[in-house]
């Protein structure tokens, strides 16, 4: 049986996935709960469970990851959340 800790360090980068990038919604006082979480159902297709959670998340720490993948496919996600004035990055 493998522990836990080996399967980690072996699996998100080991398959040839260092070109993963991650798409971070981050604070900015600005926009309200439901038009955040709203618009992470409607672009990212997430649940509301997990958009209530990374809305609360980029409120109380100041930024949330909200989708991994290739940057060619986060950066639409990322231009429509960010022409619905969110601020977004791709790291």
């Amino acid at each position: 049986m493998e522990s836990f800790s080996k399967k980690w360090e072996r699996d998100p980068l080991s398959k040839g996935e260092s070109s993963r990038k991650s798409l971070t919604l981050h604070n900015d006082n600005i926009n309200s709960f439901d038009f955040v979480i709203d618009s992470l159902r409607e672009i990212c297709e997430h649940d509301e469970v997990q958009a209530e959670q990374c809305a609360f998340i980029t409120h109380f720490t100041g930024k949330c990851q909200i989708k991994l993948g290739p940057e060619g496919e986060l950066m639409p996600l990322k231009e429509k959340l960010s022409s619905k004035n969110l601020s977004v990055t791709i790291d």
